[in-house]
């Protein structure tokens, strides 16, 4: 059936003609089953980091089926209690945020954004102020808009045209640092290149800057000292709001609720879905500063000035139910500080492993949150093919471990290997990982 019928994600479906796809038909904690019986442990929480709290938590399960039979849905034009509750619960988690916009995934709540940055642009600043500038290697979702802001070209392409006035500045990745970069500061560097696009642009059409806290998909990229400040110092120079796109890192994958809050910075918007409710529900929340929200309460134009959009299953109950559950687990088993302890286990192991093996050429992330970056040659750089990296994924699995990597995003960048397992990993599950990842580079390399 699911052969015949099923059009899966990010599968060419050509060999499904000869095997069978997989099928995943349960999960427990951090490992799942696969039809035929065999047993996975998952390092990538539901293979696009969003099973934050693990499988099988009958809790979440639970509260969520009491909450349907009571009430399942009503639009989000009106209130329900669930969506009320979450709402208060994940602001009191982020100082200077105040409003909650519900959708139902992270391409959704970042279209949201770019929405509320245009309206914004019209309605105060007479149709100027509609660039939305987004980073090289980050990605922020898979409808024509969001990809119009993807720093990924892979993912772009056979997609176009893409909608006007999103432009691209440069990446931060230090380890891939730019041709005359100063190298002594890239991080301020960095960011001025950010400045200089919207001086070449004109401060008076930027209206937004929509980046990862730490770029996922794009290669687990942290930026280094100095970044952020000066991203937010140039973001308040020009009037430009700052959009935190926390899809992956929210809700405690780096070791705090949220990546932006490692860096001291107040951004006016932040996305954020998949870790919300760790999969058990579908949700995602664009959130807001009072300021933005203020916006649009002006009743100059009672029939166009507010925020004319919905979203039908943003008023679904089960999202924030699942939410309000998820994020009492986080804090009733001290998952952040886990988060922290096992994600420097995690670096220290990786960098055992870049020691012993030359062909990976840099280790990066930040919490539970981490991967590497293989090369031919340390010394020139250059990128292994991405067959090497797509070896060691189906290596890992054949010995029981679901690895990530960058699948057809860039050109000659698809060459990371990426981990995220689920926030309540123990050091055996981390020693699991690393050692399949160990065999899987000695067999291959």
């Amino acid at each position: 059936m699911d052969r015949n019928h099923v059009w899966h994600h990010l599968v060419n479906h050509k060999p499904f003609e000869e095997n069978d796809p997989m099928m995943i038909v349960k999960g427990e904690g951090v490992r799942v089953w696969d039809a035929k019986g065999n047993e996975y442990l998952d390092a990538v929480s539901g293979a696009v980091w969003t099973v934050n709290v693990g499988y099988g938590r009958t809790e979440i399960a639970d509260a969520v089926r009491d909450q349907l039979v009571t009430m399942n849905y009503f639009a989000q034009s009106a209130g329900n209690i669930p969506a009320a509750k979450f709402a208060q619960k994940l602001i009191e988690k982020m100082p200077g945020m105040s409003r909650v916009y519900y959708s139902n995934s992270g391409s959704e709540a970042n279209e949201k954004a770019f929405k509320i940055v245009r309206q914004i642009a019209h309605k105060k600043f007479g149709g100027k102020k509609t660039k939305i500038l987004y980073r090289e290697r980050d990605y922020h979702g898979t409808t024509i808009a969001t990809l119009s802001a993807s720093g990924q070209e892979e993912r772009r392409t056979q997609y176009g045209p893409f909608v006007p006035d999103f432009v691209a500045v440069p990446h931060c990745c230090e380890y891939r640092a730019q041709e005359g970069a100063d190298l002594e500061n890239y991080g301020v560097w960095a960011a001025n290149q950010i400045e200089k696009v919207i001086l070449e642009e004109g401060p008076d059409t930027v209206g937004a800057l929509c980046l990862e806290p730490i770029t996922a998909g794009g290669g687990i990229i942290e930026a280094p000292e100095g970044y952020w400040p000066r991203v937010q110092e140039i973001c308040k120079q020009y009037d430009v709001l700052l959009h935190i796109d926390e899809v992956v890192c929210g809700l405690g994958r780096t070791g705090k609720w949220f990546g932006y809050q490692h860096y001291g910075i107040q951004p006016d918007i932040v996305t954020m879905a998949k870790g919300v409710a760790s999969g058990y529900a579908a949700i995602s929340c664009t959130v807001t500063t009072e300021e933005v929200f203020e916006a649009f309460k002006d009743d100059s134009d009672p029939r166009l000035g507010y925020f004319r959009d919905i979203s039908t299953f943003g008023g679904c109950t089960a999202g924030p139910t699942a939410a309000l559950v998820n994020m009492q687990i986080i804090e009733d088993e001290a998952l952040l500080e886990n988060v922290t302890h096992q994600g420097e286990y995690l670096r220290g192991c990786l960098n055992q492993l870049m020691e012993k093996y030359d062909v990976i050429g840099d280790v990066r992330g930040k919490g539970l949150f981490a991967g590497f970056e293989l090369v031919k040659d340390r010394n020139t750089k250059e990128p292994v093919d991405e067959t090497l990296p797509a070896a060691i994924a189906a290596h890992c699995m054949a010995n029981g471990v679901i690895v990530g990597r960058t699948n057809r995003s860039f050109a000659t960048l698809n060459n990371n290997i990426c981990l995220s397992p689920p926030l309540i990993a123990t050091r055996n599950d981390i020693d699991a990982i690393v050692q399949a990842l160990d065999n899987a580079l000695s067999d291959l390399t």
